[in-house]
């Protein structure tokens, strides 16, 4: 595997890195994170179509790019792979609204699941999509047995609308699976999210989708504010350092899910993630320290499958993540560079939903406020 990285920022293409011997001509895929408003003035696709004539390209917004061991805004960061013997497939599809989600992810995975499929790099439209019900569709089609990580797209912290595209200019709802095949390639995983978890687990009564409206007997945010103490005056900010841990009623697994709104009127709270009535919520309280020590862990857990330094690291990690470490979101990138080692090269994106197994397990799960990694090598 070689890859090569280019850059857009300051009103100007550069090359940040480029493996010896790489050839832009034989590249077959190119993983393009990048900032909204950017995708709306400059025309991305068409420039790397130059740059890269025969490769598949799949483009996303985000809520912040990630190169080597750092975190970017307002830049596009362009990954390009030349494999030596893995064929990749892509397929997208177009959704509307999020009742599609499932419908739309089950085709995507039935056009990619053929013979030698090792792994299932998913980017979706971050707005339009349950993606909750989208990891299902391909946990079902894939009977468990293949690896499916990936993220929804982002927009920063203004939640307006989210832009994906496939060999084209990146648009609203779409939705891109990217299928690897052949035994060359290995592939890792791992999520982490560092958060402190506090208080009795409890119930949700009442919820509707992504929405929450009761917890136990209680309106949930009349019991989310009581756990908030002093902290429920700074609301809605403050929901970032306090999200929920989610464990479905008949498992053990506990997922992170974000608050991205709360409503006075009903008592009701908005999350980027279903909250299934019957499901087991926890409150979690942020930890820094905590949480870049996470991505450090991810990492390690992604080197699992792996012998050597991987040739490529994905990192997704979660918008809320970026907007709690504030100054320090360095730090969790350059963590998981110190567990990876100097050769591999490094991109990513901050997003609206992180898609990953937990630890060593297949199954596929939406997350909130995690890191996850998606390690690649070949033989």
């Amino acid at each position: 595997m070689k890859i090569s990285q280019i850059a857009y920022q300051f009103q100007s293409w550069s090359s940040i890195r480029k493996d010896e011997g790489f050839s832009a001509e034989k590249a077959q895929l190119v993983l393009a994170f990048g900032e909204r408003n950017l995708f709306e003035t400059v025309a991305v696709y068409s420039y790397l179509r130059t740059q890269f004539p025969h490769a598949h390209i799949v483009i996303n917004s985000t809520s912040g790019e990630i190169f080597n061991d750092m975190v970017y805004d307002d830049t596009i960061i362009a990954t390009a792979i030349e494999f030596s013997s893995t064929q990749v497939k892509v397929v997208k599809k177009e959704i509307q609204d999020h009742t599609q989600s499932f419908e739309m992810g089950k085709s995507i995975a039935q056009e990619l699941i053929a013979e030698g499929l090792n792994n299932i790099l998913l980017i979706s439209d971050g707005g339009r999509v349950n993606g909750s019900e989208l990891v299902r569709a391909f946990n079902e089609e894939t009977a468990y047995k293949i690896p499916v990580t990936g993220g929804l797209a982002g927009d920063q912290a203004r939640f307006e609308k989210t832009l994906v595209g496939l060999n084209a200019e990146p648009t609203e709802g779409q939705i891109v699976g990217i299928g690897f095949y052949g035994k060359a390639l290995k592939i890792g995983h791992g999520t982490m999210g560092g958060w402190d978890v506090f208080g009795p687990e409890r119930e949700i009564t009442g919820a509707q989708y992504n929405v929450l409206y009761s917890i136990g007997d209680k309106p949930a945010l009349d019991l989310y504010k009581e756990y908030l103490g002093k902290y429920a005056s700074e609301l809605p900010g403050a929901a970032l350092l306090f999200p929920l841990s989610l464990r479905d009623e008949a498992s053990d697994e506990t997922v992170v899910r974000t608050i991205l709104s709360i409503n006075e009127t009903d008592k009701s709270m908005t999350f980027a993630g279903e909250m299934p009535k019957g499901a087991y919520i926890r409150f979690m309280k942020a930890n820094f320290d905590h949480i870049i020590d996470a991505s450090a862990s991810a990492a390690e857990d992604a080197l699992t499958n792996v012998q050597n330094e991987p040739d490529l690291a994905i990192l997704i990690s979660c918008v809320g993540r970026k907007l709690v470490l504030g100054t320090r979101i360095d730090e969790e990138v350059e963590a998981a560079r110190e567990i990876f080692g100097a050769k591999t090269a490094i991109t990513g994106f901050y997003s609206y939903g992180e898609i990953s197994p937990l630890q060593a397990e297949v199954k596929c799960q939406l997350h909130n406020q995690t890191m996850t990694i998606t390690t690649f090598i070949e033989d």
